[in-house]
């Protein structure tokens, strides 16, 4: 390797992490709870899309794939959003129907991570919030069959204008398109703290009830 194919070092990029103490007696019972206090703290905070998460999947051959999407609603059941059934995470959902979320506000040094089981959501809900979507997303949604390989962008740029001219004001939803439930059994939130002493809380559904531990950072 030479000089110039040498990556650059990564020395530069060590950092101090200093975060409020995340405490056993100051957390809410339930993580759906305690999440949306974190989650109003990042809205108050300005963070850049504080609803972007990374969501793993694995194949049923245990194949992993990670990518980012977007939290589009959550509630007591869990956590949702909403893709192509076809696409890559599509297919490895339906074989395997597990998943991790992962909210990285780094500004606060604080992430959220949840792992659970995933099933699709009724219809309806789906088509519901694909009737409120803007109408260049929704002839996207159509236009896009997410994960395929591609000729060309002019290929995909022409699906897009036939759509368009198909559907001048609004489209159907996709029937291979629509939402998906993050039920989550563990949720773990993470502080960054001095010396790599950071705090981290899991959640571990035990029924009905949740236990909190917190684990070695």
């Amino acid at each position: 390797m030479d000089a110039t194919s040498r990556p650059p070092s990564l020395a530069g990029l060590r950092r101090t992490y200093e975060g409020e103490p995340l405490l056993e007696a100051a957390v809410a019972a339930d993580p759906i709870a305690q999440f949306t206090v974190w989650f109003g703290e990042a809205l108050a905070a300005g963070l850049p899309e504080p609803n972007a998460m990374v969501l793993a999947t694995a194949s049923k051959a245990g194949r992993p794939s990670a990518r980012t999407v977007l939290l589009k609603g959550y509630d007591e059941r869990g956590f949702v959003f909403y893709t192509n059934y076809e696409s890559r995470k599509g297919r490895d959902l339906a074989e395997n129907p597990r998943a991790s979320l992962l909210f990285p506000w780094h500004p606060m040094r604080r992430q959220v991570r949840v792992e659970g089981s995933v099933s699709r959501l009724p219809h309806e809900e789906s088509a519901a919030y694909f009737a409120s979507r803007p109408y260049g997303s929704r002839i996207g949604a159509w236009a896009s069959r997410q994960s395929a390989v591609v000729r060309s962008r002019e290929e995909l740029d022409a699906r897009y204008e036939e759509l368009a001219e198909r559907w001048p004001e609004d489209p159907p939803v996709p029937d291979f398109w629509g939402g998906f439930l993050v039920a989550p059994v563990e949720m773990e939130f993470w502080q960054g703290q001095l010396d790599r002493m950071h705090d981290r809380l899991r959640y571990r559904r035990t029924g009905p009830a949740w236990a909190v531990e917190r684990l070695a950072p």
